[in-house]
């Protein structure tokens, strides 16, 4: 029996993997902001370093399992276009832009600002489909502007809380992440999301080591930096994934994707407990605001549509 045929065998417990893979997604965040602000380590180095490693092991475990299906996804030649741009435009963007977001704010706020991917994807395929908002859709757009309203100028309209470079990283989060979301529709309707994924963070590696060769180390090492750049790697990427990836076979995506608003609340705590971030009451209340997008998105027909793949 297959190591994924394994932790497949119990059932019931998907919610429970879902919470788990968002809560680790959101430390992660966290760890990142540590190596950056207190460590000196760069952007492009860990971003770079984190896709290799861990496009590299998700490929070896699955040509593991199915090494006849490992090249597949290469052929024909339309599919192997779309997976290099999921790989550069997809991966590499959606994993830079989360990263700079937290550099140049936190993981709480990077992380929640993020969450405005789901918003993106709704007025893109409300546009698409020439089409007025549902109402659920209508709500979802307005708790995502005034959370991040909230955000941004913790209610004084006229006074920025965050830079300038973070909040234009993190709106730039939120587009990758909608094409992420949407690029790959047709390649994981033909593949497995862990080979779709796999290739995915390994081809945005190899684009960006020539602008970041992981051989020439940045920043200043003892254990809490090799520790947290180790939870990056596997235990923010490759284990979150495979956990993911089992939830959403277990009680589905839409469920799961409401189970993984667990995310910035994970990165919220730690990031004010371990990073002493500071959090008031009303990034706390425009955080909820975003979220929120989630839940009531999922009960509309964004979701039904990006399962049909548009």
């Amino acid at each position: 029996m297959s190591v994924l045929a394994r932790l497949q065998a119990p059932q019931g417990h998907g919610s429970v993997l879902a919470v788990f893979a968002a809560s680790l997604w959101g430390i992660s965040g966290a760890c990142a902001q540590f190596v950056f602000e207190r460590r000196g380590v760069s952007i492009d180095w860990l971003v770079t370093l984190r896709l290799l490693i861990a496009g590299v092991l998700l490929l070896l475990l699955y040509g593991w399992q199915y090494p006849h299906r490992l090249w597949s996804i290469w052929r024909p030649a339309h599919n192997a276009r779309a997976l290099l741009a999921f790989g550069v435009l997809g991966m590499l963007g959606v994993q830079y832009t989360y990263f700079a977001v937290i550099a140049h704010s936190n993981a709480a706020v990077g992380t929640v600002l993020q969450y405005l991917g789901p918003s993106v994807i709704a007025l893109y395929l409300i546009a698409v489909h020439r089409r007025w908002p549902s109402w659920q859709e209508a709500l979802a757009m307005l708790l995502a502007l005034v959370g991040t309203l909230l955000l941004v100028t913790h209610g004084d309209w006229g006074v920025m809380h965050i830079s300038m470079e973070a909040l234009g990283w993190g709106l730039s989060s939120a587009l990758a992440l909608a094409f992420y979301t949407l690029q790959p529709v047709s390649l994981l309707k033909r593949h497995d999301s862990a080979l779709v994924v796999g290739w995915g963070m390994l081809i945005g590696g190899l684009a960006y080591l020539g602008f970041s060769p992981v051989w020439i180390v940045p920043g200043q090492w003892d254990s809490a930096t090799w520790l947290a750049t180790l939870f990056v790697v596997v235990l923010g990427t490759l284990v979150p994934f495979y956990c993911y990836v089992l939830a959403v076979k277990k009680i589905g995506p839409q469920r799961t994707s409401l189970y993984a608003c667990a995310e910035p609340l994970s990165a919220s705590l730690v990031a004010v407990w371990w990073l002493d971030v500071p959090f008031g009451w009303l990034d706390v209340l425009g955080s909820l605001c975003i979220v929120l997008t989630m839940y009531v998105l999922a009960r509309s027909e964004t979701t039904t549509s990006i399962d049909q793949g548009l």
